[in-house]
């Protein structure tokens, strides 16, 4: 096969708000090949996606991402990982390239999967796709006694494990941010897991993060995730060190498998948390899941966004059978429901599973899409490099790169 097109589709809810919630728009990926689709999803700015994919080379090593797949033979997943070394060298320089290159490469693997009637993580290796404990995955409130509500209603809904993140937590007092905790911890009960997101809120500066300790061991949280930047692996183990009951996560923010490898062999953390739709695909995600499992640490899907970028985060670990902690989005826009026709819900144990079906298992609603989907042209001299495709199937505007 050769991979004939890459279409984006840039869809957006009416207001986009500055609350921090990743569902808000959505850049979906359309691979053909011949006969073949496959759809991925970027988890990244829409526009400056789109723009890495068809800028006018700047020089040999910042050139569009388009020019290392569009052409390309598709016949196995060697290929994916050959197109994924084509781009890393031809847009070494382009630093938008690996979350623009992530939905492609989702999306191939999709096409491949659905070409061969193969599910994903069946090609990745693994037998069998493991069930995965679900946490739902939250805001904090704007007051502890809206993080208690919060935590109570969701647990009504049976999830047996939640996070909270983001808020207010971290820009006010260690006491402010103990009351969220121990909110969460009284409306969740004593026996569901309590995880915490403090976003990347203390950048590398330590004493905060340890500030907040105590308060998360009373709680019995299992982890603090994202404390400090991704790359900031001093401050990373500093506190992993100092931490008795709760673990340090983090490696959503990883944009290559060394970021996230160095979290592990230098930020001792206990939980690597990554996105597919971040880290340059599933097969960057497959890479470091091998690490944390050799590293005897736990591997972590993260997703914020559809069922379509779940499926592909949890096709990295399915077959890891003692990996079952899983990031699920509980409370999504609206743009993010309707994007699949499918959608990963829990069973009678509130568990869940990669799909056992061809590629990713999630069907692309184009129809449901169309209110949501905006419309993008970009011209260099008055000449159109890209154009937004018809939202139906059929042949795109602009298939090629000059």
């Amino acid at each position: 096969m050769k991979i004939d097109a890459v279409d984006f589709f840039y869809a957006s809810m009416p207001e986009v708000t500055l609350e921090a919630d990743g569902s808000q728009d959505a850049l979906l990926v359309r691979v053909t090949a011949g006969d073949h689709v496959g759809w991925g999803e970027c988890e990244a700015s829409p526009l400056t996606s789109i723009a890495a994919f068809v800028a006018p080379r700047s020089h040999g090593v910042c050139q569009p991402v388009g020019a290392s797949v569009l052409g390309e033979s598709l016949d196995g997943p060697e290929d994916i990982a050959r197109i994924a070394r084509l781009v890393a060298r031809n847009s070494m320089d382009l630093l938008q390239a690996a979350h623009t290159w992530s939905g492609i490469e989702i999306a191939l693997w999709d096409l491949l999967g659905r070409a061969r009637e193969e599910p994903v993580w069946r090609m990745l290796g693994y037998a069998e796709s493991h069930a995965k404990l679900p946490y739902a995955s939250m805001l904090f409130g704007a007051t502890p006694q809206d993080t208690l509500e919060r935590a109570r209603s969701v647990q009504a809904r049976g999830f047996h494990a939640v996070k909270f993140g983001w808020g207010r937590y971290g820009t006010g007092s260690a006491a402010e941010d103990a009351d969220h905790v121990a909110a969460a911890r009284e409306g969740l009960g004593s026996d569901a897991l309590l995880l915490v997101d403090a976003g990347q809120i203390w950048g590398d500066d330590l004493q905060p993060a340890l500030e907040r300790l105590p308060a998360l061991e009373a709680a019995g949280a299992t982890w603090l995730e994202e404390p400090f930047l991704p790359h900031a692996f001093v401050p990373h183990a500093e506190l992993a060190r100092a931490a008795r009951g709760v673990g340090i996560a983090g490696g959503e923010g990883a944009h290559t498998v060394h970021m996230a490898t160095n979290l592990i062999d230098y930020g001792n953390v206990r939980f690597v948390q990554i996105d597919a739709a971040r880290i340059g695909g599933i097969g960057p995600a497959k890479e470091v899941a091998d690490h944390a499992v050799a590293s005897g640490v736990t591997f972590v899907n993260h997703t914020f966004t559809s069922h379509l970028a779940l499926s592909a985060s949890l096709q990295p670990f399915a077959g890891l059978a003692d990996h079952r902690i899983c990031e699920y989005p509980v409370e999504p826009k609206r743009v993010a429901e309707v994007l699949s026709v499918q959608h990963i819900t829990p069973d009678h144990n509130g568990e869940i599973r990669a799909p056992d079906a061809p590629g990713l298992g999630i069907d692309v609603d184009l129809d449901a899409l169309r209110p949501y989907l905006r419309t993008v042209d970009i011209a260099i001299d008055g000449v159109p490099v890209f154009s937004s495709p018809l939202p139906v199937d059929g042949p795109p505007k602009v298939n090629a790169i000059s």
